[in-house]
């Protein structure tokens, strides 16, 4: 099946066009800011996110705050962790970096009231994939985030997903495919349309987002998406994302007493 490359719309990050990028999730779902981070930046939170990775394997983490940390294994058997959770409260780099006031636009298109949830739900999520034997995380099968929403007890709203890209992300690794306009469907549709996770056949209506390390990518979750299979493997099919949740509404920090939501049961039972 051929691929379609999503066209989606490209902003600057200033201050002058939030009504421009809201009108443009609303009807694609998703926006790319190219070049947010300097390559500086990449590169310290790179060596952060490989630094971090290192410490939670040689402390043997396996929960942080009820959410389940993923492991994978190289090919010749050393650990590294694929997906973080709360991950900015573990690294002063990731933290100061996604509180700079350059992002104070994104955090006004998420709501006057927004703030970076550091220790609510996830908190600052990174995802690690690589196509290569002992890996757990090669592709993510088809889903929207509202769903965990439902299992949190709450009606789905708009809920943008703010991605920084640590690596370059072509399609030859994959990349994240979503469906345009499947932000807008009904509960049902969001239920079943697809098997969740464990769908990850190509779809003919699904498009893909490319990004270069240091864009930043905002996309409504309640779409579906997925991230496909990388045709490449070992270190050349290395994509790492930190997800950065921007929340509204009462303050709910979890910490080390906290469960384990089902949501992330299903999603590990899938992987």
């Amino acid at each position: 099946m051929e691929i379609q490359k999503a066209d989606i719309p490209s902003f600057e990050l200033g201050r002058g066009e939030i009504e421009r990028w809201r009108i443009a999730l609303d009807e694609v779902g998703a926006v790319r800011f190219p070049g947010v981070a300097t390559p500086g930046e990449v590169k310290a939170i790179q060596t952060a996110v490989d630094e971090l990775s290192e410490t939670f394997v040689s402390r043997d983490i396996r929960v942080v705050n009820g959410i389940p940390i993923r492991y994978g294994r190289h090919p010749d058997g050393s650990r590294y962790v694929q997906r973080f959770a709360f991950s900015s409260l573990y690294s002063d780099v990731l933290r100061e970096f996604l509180h700079d006031p350059r992002f104070e636009p994104v955090r006004t298109l998420c709501g006057e009231g927004s703030r970076i949830g550091d220790r609510e739900k996830d908190g600052v999520v990174i995802n690690h994939y690589r196509n290569e034997p002992g890996s757990r995380y090669r592709q993510l099968g088809w889903h929207t985030d509202g769903l965990r929403d439902v299992f949190y007890g709450r009606l789905p709203g708009p809920m943008y997903n703010v991605g920084y890209y640590v690596d370059d992300s072509p399609v030859e690794k994959g990349a994240l495919r979503f469906l345009p306009g499947s932000h807008r469907q009904g509960l049902f549709s969001m239920a079943f349309r697809k098997l969740y996770f464990l769908d990850t056949r190509p779809d003919p209506d699904e498009v893909v987002v490319e990004a270069q390390a240091g864009d930043l990518t905002i996309h409504d979750g309640r779409l579906w998406h997925r991230v496909a299979l990388a045709r490449c493997t070992g270190a050349a099919s290395q994509r790492r994302t930190l997800y950065v949740p921007y929340l509204q509404g009462a303050y709910e920090p979890k910490d080390e007493n906290s469960p384990t939501p089902f949501y992330h049961r299903l999603q590990f039972l899938a992987g």
